[in-house]
């Protein structure tokens, strides 16, 4: 099969001027769930999926499918998927997402222009607020496609402003009916660029992902005593940030004790804290502190959260303050089929591509997925490791190789004569 590098470009190339941004660097966008960018850019993927003759459907909750049904395929047969999204974070960069959904698109195109004779429909996919930059928590439309969120649940969410998903799509001409079912697909595939520099480092343009890390995110509150910085003797101060900052080192301890000793994929990060009163001259009253855990091994993060509940009982006892700790999200690793990994090492073995196994230390839409049917995850390499940001970079012909590793797979999957 034939990838055709230009055209795959030229899609990526024009999603990019919706919403582009200016930078200093790099070239970045901002694509928001109920913008007009996001308006665009979903009205320009549809274009490119009826162009490419598929059937386009959009559900509920603004998900767009596109389905191509050649006369070799049995109409009613589960078909298989591939795709990601096409919303950014603020001030993101151009890849992340768009590849996946365009890839997709492109390695139907390329069976196209082969002739091969699938045996099931092949559908190419965009779902909705992947990142979570406006309503929920990100993941958001998968989540509803494999039944963990209703529809209803959904179209009531609201972004900072009060405005319901369902007002946001409605004045996209974005919400449709009913609920695409990922439980009904054979298998699914998406491609995604690395956020990382593994295969940078190693010189392979495809990487096969073999779990996608789970994340739990806590919530801690220490509580002191607010004082007068210059008044209040060192002896008398109950410093509820002092205390936050041992309550830092310990979750980095910790990690670091699970990788050396248990598996060498787990990170802990304290990355959010609010001060209160905040104040130069004011003894710290109250902290509030954000934790993210991941591992691709469930027992790795219970066991940092565990440490991370000892760190604030001690804190109680040592410095007196008053601790809450809350675990309000939990996802649990993913691993990836060996079905799909197989398709994808063939392809690439057949198309002279090397890849190599990797697990993936970001959330995807694949791991919604996998939970409801078989599901595999592509990385294509990112320069330097960057994402999120507009000087992220994928190679055009990196683009074109993991996109031919997609499309070698999905031919597989989709059965049927060359």
């Amino acid at each position: 099969m034939h990838v055709d590098t230009e055209r795959l470009r030229a899609d990526i190339e024009a999603n990019a001027e919706f919403g582009a941004i200016e930078a200093a660097e790099g070239r970045g966008r901002t694509v928001l769930t109920g913008t007009d960018a996001n308006r665009e850019a979903r009205e320009h993927f549809v274009e490119r999926l009826e162009d490419a003759g598929l059937d386009v459907r959009i559900d509920a909750v603004g998900n767009v499918a596109g389905r191509w049904t050649p006369d070799s395929a049995d109409p009613d047969a589960d078909p298989v998927a591939a795709g990601s999204h096409l919303d950014s974070v603020p001030e993101g960069g151009i890849f992340d997402g768009p590849l996946g959904v365009y890839s997709a698109l492109e390695a139907v195109r390329a069976m196209q222009d082969a002739d091969l004779d699938p045996a099931r429909p092949v559908e190419v996919v965009s779902f909705t607020e992947e990142e979570g930059q406006q309503f929920a928590g990100g993941l958001l439309g998968s989540s509803v496609a494999v039944g963990d969120r209703s529809v209803e649940e959904a179209l009531a969410l609201t972004n900072d402003e009060g405005t319901t998903l369902e007002s946001a799509l409605e004045s996209m001409g974005f919400r449709g009916e009913g609920r695409l079912d990922a439980s009904a697909w054979d298998a699914w595939l998406e491609l995604h660029v690395e956020q990382s520099e593994r295969l940078e480092d190693a010189g392979v343009p495809v990487g096969v992902v073999t779990a996608i890390t789970g994340i739990t995110h806590c919530d801690a509150t220490i509580r002191g005593e607010a004082d007068h910085a210059g008044a209040t003797p060192m002896g008398d101060r109950t410093d509820a940030l002092a205390a936050a900052s041992e309550f830092v080192l310990d979750i980095e301890r910790a990690a670091n004790e699970v990788v050396a000793a248990v598996s060498d994929t787990a990170v802990g990060t304290v990355g959010k804290l609010d001060v209160s009163p905040n104040a130069t001259n004011v003894v710290p009253g109250r902290v509030e502190l954000g934790v993210d855990i991941r591992d691709v091994e469930y027992e790795s993060m219970d066991e940092i959260v565990g440490r991370a509940r000892r760190s604030l009982a001690r804190l109680e006892r040592e410095r007196g303050v008053e601790t809450e700790f809350d675990r309000p999200f939990d996802l649990e690793p993913s691993p990836m089929s060996d079905r799909v990994r197989n398709a994808a090492h063939d392809a690439g073995e057949a198309a002279g591509i090397a890849t190599m196994d990797l697990h993936s230390g970001a959330a995807h839409d694949t791991q919604r997925i996998a939970g409801v049917t078989d599901a595999g995850l592509l990385f294509a390499p990112s320069r330097d490791g960057i994402s999120h940001n507009p000087r992220e970079w994928t190679d055009w012909d990196d683009c074109a190789d993991a996109t031919r590793v997609l499309a070698g797979a999905l031919a597989e999957l989709a059965g049927g004569d060359d």
